[in-house]
């Protein structure tokens, strides 16, 4: 099963500072249908500008993913982390208990990145941060396989059974994607447009798959991010 998300039809908040288009409802986009996938609670595409940011808040029993699409993401944290990234690199922090962070744009270009949030397999965990800098090529016409559970192999682990991979497609090429039995995937087109199994994708649209084996084939250069998890009972 194939449902495709218009990025049209899709929540939108413009503070000036920040524009996000929300995948899920979050802060004054309310949608009771549309709350989650699977534990994919959150996955905001975000626009800061140049020289401002999220303040130091708190968060609690989240797997938070961030992936930088363009600029410069400084993160902060309680447990004394700071680091600074760019685009196709990723910083991801188990919130667990308790901890308190920021996220700002230290530089004089715009930040866009997907703020992802997933539900814990448990709460309670302890707080932790960690960082990856991919290698952009690692994902030239091929599946980058950036995030797995703590029993996957992907560098990044967290602590749930989700996967996620980025790839970009050269124009007029395909790549297949498995998505098995008892499994399901949330596609997002970051970049470019592509036919996933005939149905067109522009950027930041998105694409819920159940069950289902996909081909996708780049109508030009095109930029997509695959979160793949277990398929849970709504």
């Amino acid at each position: 099963m194939l449902r495709k998300i218009n990025h049209e039809n899709m929540g939108r908040s413009n503070l000036g500072w920040l524009r996000s288009i929300f995948h899920f409802s979050f802060a004054e986009y309310y949608n009771p249908n549309n709350i989650n996938f699977g534990m994919l609670r959150v996955i905001n595409d975000d626009l800061v500008a140049p020289g401002t940011g999220f303040d130091l808040h708190p968060h609690q029993n989240m797997e938070i993913i961030s992936y930088v699409v363009g600029g410069e993401l400084t993160h902060g944290d309680s447990m004394g982390n700071k680091s600074t990234i760019t685009r196709g690199h990723v910083q991801y922090m188990s919130a667990g208990t308790g901890v308190y962070h920021s996220e700002q744009n230290l530089a004089d270009q715009p930040l866009r990145f997907l703020q992802i949030w997933i539900i814990p397999d448990k709460t309670g965990y302890t707080p932790s941060y960690g960082d990856y800098r991919f290698e952009w090529n690692d994902r030239h016409n091929q599946w980058l396989h950036m995030v797995s559970s703590k029993a996957g192999d992907a560098p990044i682990k967290i602590n749930q059974d989700m996967n996620v991979y980025a790839l970009e497609l050269e124009k007029d090429k395909e790549i297949s994607f498995l998505v098995a039995a008892g499994r399901q995937a949330y596609m997002v087109q970051v970049e470019g447009r592509s036919a996933v199994n005939g149905v067109e994708l522009g950027t930041r649209d998105a694409l819920e798959i159940v069950e289902e084996d996909i081909q996708i084939k780049a109508s030009e250069t095109t930029h997509v991010v695959i979160l793949e998890m277990k398929k849970i009972a709504e």
